[in-house]
């Protein structure tokens, strides 16, 4: 065993891990070295580019200031839009703490587009577990789409993870909105980058100019230097615990975009009539702000322990997706740890690693809106947010933990090495 340094008297013993760990972990930083230069010179590029935003839209220390009530005339929240859209190159935004999740921004957003008839069509696959409930491809609960009569297709993805632009072309004549999900979710497929996302949404405009193709962004804000509506999608939606709350946020989400459409989705986030004019920001605005200013950096520690994770695992024996060096679309990274028991035992390392409830033993359990169990790790400040660092998977083939988050990169470092320790001891880990 070693050390993973050398602590003195009256500081407490520090991390124990496995010496052959550490020496993979140390192989595994140079490899490191040419992806950490070019995610600290995408993260300085969009520090600038949410700085301008904050100095353009005069945000002012009254901003910071809540509303209670009916939240009329609240210049911090109507401000926080207004530069939240600057930043991600979008006409305009609604970003509220009111917003539960990531799925509930996207079911506000579907809800307030699409009417009774109207067909909707996911151009990258069967969507994520718990947007299967929202669309109603399992009626396990009332008001879903499929209940008020909107239809639904999906264009598949080849086995490289990357939609039939022909079939693209075929699937979305007749459709009002096309969906498209950048990230994995609980899949092993790419994650889209916004140049595979601008190819998509070419192959769509030029099959049906007016559809309106909305792309749920989780986990990609702040990974790239452009988002998605600059790359031609009308709307991009996501949540506040992930990239863009930069771990400050303490909830909510968004929804950007073209103006109108936006307007729409306010309806449906408060009452038709009345949208975005209502909706007390409460004592949320600081976090709010503080979080998209702080979330480049934040994002750039979080790609360093996606990368770190990738490199280490894959010399310890375990494929990666993506793998090390590779460009990526997000934040996550899945490792394929091929059977239940290394899933559970990596999880539980990585909850013993993290700052906030290290002492839990997280078990598998029916997670509400997923048919598996699924295991999770999160000893976050903000309760499941994944951009702090989390590992999770469903308790199924092919057994993968999907890796996400990451305040600082120390401390993602740690978590994961805590990982392969937990698996070490576990008897889950070989080393030669």
């Amino acid at each position: 065993m070693a050390e993973i340094f050398d602590p003195k008297p009256p500081v407490k013993k520090g991390f124990v891990i496995e010496e052959r760990i550490l020496k993979a972990a140390a192989r595994a930083d140079e490899d490191c070295e040419a992806a950490f230069k070019e995610i600290d010179r995408i993260a300085r590029r969009n520090g600038e580019k949410v700085l301008y935003a904050f100095v353009n839209n005069h945000v002012s220390a009254a901003c910071m200031n809540g509303s209670s009530g009916y939240g009329y005339d609240d210049v911090g929240r109507d401000t926080l839009d207004k530069v939240f859209a600057a930043a991600v190159g979008a006409e305009d935004a609604l970003v509220r703490h009111s917003i539960a999740s990531g799925t509930a921004a996207l079911t506000t957003a579907l809800f307030g587009i699409l009417r009774p008839g109207d067909k909707m069509v996911s151009l990258t696959g069967r969507p994520y577990d718990t947007l299967e409930e929202v669309i109603g491809l399992r009626r396990t609960t009332g008001g879903s789409l499929a209940d008020f009569g909107i239809e639904y297709d999906q264009v598949e993805l080849s086995p490289e993870g990357k939609p039939d632009v022909a079939e693209v072309f075929r699937k979305v004549k007749g459709a009002k909105l096309a969906y498209i999900q950048r990230s994995k979710g609980y899949s092993l497929r790419p994650s889209l980058t916004v140049a595979d996302i601008a190819e998509i949404i070419k192959a769509a405009k030029n099959a049906s100019p007016d559809i309106i193709v909305m792309v749920d962004n989780c986990y990609g804000e702040f990974v790239e230097t452009s988002e998605p509506t600059e790359a031609g999608a009308d709307l991009i939606v996501g949540s506040l615990i992930k990239n863009p709350g930069g771990g400050i946020a303490r909830t909510g989400g968004y929804i950007a975009g073209k103006k109108a459409l936006v307007e729409l989705c306010s309806y449906r986030l408060t009452c038709p009539g009345v949208g975005r004019e209502a909706g007390a920001s409460l004592d949320e605005n600081r976090s709010m702000y503080q979080g998209l200013f702080m979330a480049p950096e934040v994002v750039a520690n979080a790609l360093k322990t996606a990368e770190f994770t990738s490199a280490v695992m894959s010399r310890l024996g375990f494929e990666c997706f993506p793998a090390a060096g590779t460009r990526r679309g997000d934040i996550i990274t899945a490792v394929l740890l091929k059977n239940p028991e290394n899933l559970i035992a990596f999880c539980r390392g990585i909850q013993a690693g993290s700052p906030v409830d290290s002492f839990v033993t997280p078990e598998p359990w029916d997670m509400p809106g997923y048919d598996d169990q699924v295991i999770m790790a999160a000893g976050t400040f903000n309760n499941g947010a994944s951009i702090e660092l989390s590992a999770d998977g469903p308790i199924r083939e092919p057994y993968a933990a999907y890796v996400q988050g990451g305040l600082t990169y120390a401390t993602g470092r740690m978590g994961v090495l805590c990982g392969l320790q937990e698996m070490f001891e576990k008897g889950c880990l070989k080393l030669f």
